[in-house]
């Protein structure tokens, strides 16, 4: 059975950091793609970050880039958003998912197919 199970969610000052940890199993880790997604009630989901286990490449939204890290511990089956400079408008659910699927651009989002339960961000003003 696959899981995904995300961790690290809280209430943290503007300007604050978290680590946002997803422990997978159940699937062959080395082969897949994980992904980062955030969503605030009423809009669409955003894709925040990629990591693809199987060559290093990562993706990283505009709106994130320079103040979050995403990073893979393949020995423990689980990757890690490093979330710094939080800023009001990072609050979200986050979600972790991965996909086994080749895509050649990466960011393929459609292909994701495993979620998990999500962690709840808050970054108070």
């Amino acid at each position: 059975e696959v899981q995904l199970v995300e961790s690290g969610g809280g209430l943290v000052q503007a300007g604050g950091s978290l680590r946002l940890s997803c422990a997978a199993s159940g699937f062959a880790f080395d082969d897949y793609t994980i992904a980062w997604f955030r969503q605030v009630p009423g809009k669409r989901r955003e894709a925040v970050s990629e990591i693809s286990i199987v060559d290093g490449h990562t993706y990283y939204g505009d709106s994130v880039k320079g103040r979050f890290t995403i990073s893979s511990d393949n020995a423990k089956n689980t990757v890690y958003l490093q979330m710094n400079s939080l800023k009001p408008e990072d609050t979200a659910v986050y979600y972790c998912a991965a996909h086994g699927y080749y895509c050649s651009t990466y960011t393929c989002w459609d292909l994701y197919n495993e979620w998990g339960q999500g962690t709840r961000v808050t970054v108070s003003s």
